[in-house]
């Protein structure tokens, strides 16, 4: 036979033959060809039975051939393998082998992208997203893994925009804060970014049924406070960044909103920026935190009727527990300015209610104990008697809220000055220890204590 005719009729044996057998992730095929197909959807079978009972250790073995030899074949093989390797991986207890997983489910999410990118509803920059969540998820103290993250998340939003997924806007606000704290991303930044995703979850939550509307809500309480926690809140940097454009948002609602509630999240209650874009806001659309910023201006000018007539407007208009314990507090404070102490207290407990572990109410309700026993009851003994109920409200504050407790101690080693002597108390017919009842608006039970 000439040789010529002898090559081409073995090129034809080959070619005949990988059309029998070949794989899918050599052809670009979803299942490939042959018996190669076959092997293919028989581990797709096999795996997806293991995995609906959750056997994810048998399942992982039939869906790595399938993962590695037919990557087109559907796109559950995908988000069936993330739980399937990630379920191993949590389980894992070999350094060397949870590593491997690791490395895996990477994979798992960059074949995804290569093989189902271009799915309308789930493309690549959803799939970079949920790499990154993942990622962040188990190494989020990892200064490599933020900083390879964060381009990911931010492609991600870009090119998504308002259909991004909360948790991956939550997931980007989170690890932006963590890069602005190793001083790999500015501050006006991280602003920018915050705006982009409290804009956008804003957005999401009107566009959403009212049943979501409350977990939405709560996302974006906790991007508010990254934020506010993030030292980039400050009143100054607040203030550079927005103040020079206020004039072109005078009447921008969005913007006021946003602005005016970083300013009250900031606590920059002195900030002239924050008068004046909670009278813009107010004139437009009364909010909780334009009223707030409104009664803290006539508090400044000695107006405090109107001052208080604006801090319930705020209270009222408020859905975040924790700003609305704030106008509580300082509603309290005007109230211990015009020495109506029970009113005081009465506004304290409000804040207490809405956040117990804040230690201000308890220390301003001290105060307000304190002021008043003066004239509280006919003996000195008994205006004495005042200041362990003081005393109490400022231990408690100490011990709720870390925080407080160098105010608190304060107040406890000024006050307990005042509580009366070892003599005082036994001519009173009682000792150290005992329960006693002050009362009054007072109306609480205390314990005997001696001057040191």
């Amino acid at each position: 036979m000439p040789m010529k005719i002898a090559t081409l009729l073995i090129a034809g044996l080959l070619f005949t033959g990988s059309v029998f057998a070949q794989k899918g992730v050599e052809d670009g095929s979803k299942y490939g060809h042959g018996e190669d197909s076959l092997r293919c959807l028989e581990n797709l079978s096999l795996y997806y039975e293991y995995y609906k009972q959750k056997n994810y250790a048998e399942a992982f073995p039939k869906w790595e051939i399938a993962f590695n030899e037919c990557p087109a074949s559907n796109k559950n093989l995908y988000s069936h393998g993330e739980r399937i390797v990630e379920g191993l991986y949590k389980k894992e207890k070999d350094a060397a082998k949870k590593a491997e997983y690791y490395d895996l489910l990477m994979k798992v999410y960059d074949q995804r992208a290569k093989y189902f990118g271009s799915d309308r509803k789930y493309p690549t920059a959803y799939i970079m997203g949920k790499k990154a969540i993942t990622m962040l998820r188990y190494n989020r103290n990892n200064p490599e893994v933020i900083k390879e993250a964060q381009p990911l998340l931010e492609d991600g939003f870009k090119q998504l925009g308002a259909k991004t997924q909360p948790p991956a806007l939550l997931t980007y606000m989170a690890n932006s804060v963590a890069m602005y704290k190793m001083d790999a991303l500015s501050g006006e930044k991280l602003v920018e970014v915050y705006t982009n995703v409290t804009t956008t979850l804003g957005k999401q939550k009107d566009a959403t049924k009212e049943a979501n509307k409350p977990k939405l809500q709560e996302v974006i309480n906790q991007v508010e406070g990254l934020f506010a926690q993030s030292g980039a809140a400050n009143c100054e940097t607040l203030a550079e960044i927005f103040g020079p454009q206020l004039a072109e948002h005078t009447t921008d609602l969005d913007w006021l909103k946003r602005v005016n509630r970083l300013l009250v999240k900031g606590d920059c209650d002195e900030s002239e920026l924050f008068y004046q874009s909670s009278e813009y806001l107010h004139n437009i659309e009364p909010s909780a935190s334009s009223a707030f910023g409104l009664s803290h201006m006539y508090m400044k000018t000695g107006d405090t009727d109107k001052a208080v007539e604006f801090l319930n407007e705020a209270i009222t208009l408020e859905e975040d527990p924790t700003s609305k314990a704030k106008y509580h507090n300082t509603l309290g404070l005007i109230y211990m300015s015009k020495k109506q102490y029970s009113q005081t207290r009465a506004e304290a407990r409000k804040a207490i209610a809405l956040r117990g572990d804040w230690g201000a109410p308890y220390i301003l309700i001290g105060k307000a104990y304190a002021a008043g026993a003066a004239s509280y009851g006919s003996k000195e003994f008994e205006k004495k008697t005042v200041y362990w109920a003081a005393v109490d409200q400022f231990v408690k504050a100490k011990s709720v809220d870390a925080e407080a407790v160098a105010e608190a101690n304060e107040n406890i080693a000024l006050y307990s000055q005042y509580f009366p002597n070892t003599e005082e108390i036994f001519f009173q017919g009682l000792k150290v220890g005992d329960s006693y009842k002050v009362e009054g608006w007072i109306g609480v039970t205390t314990t005997v204590r001696a001057k040191k």
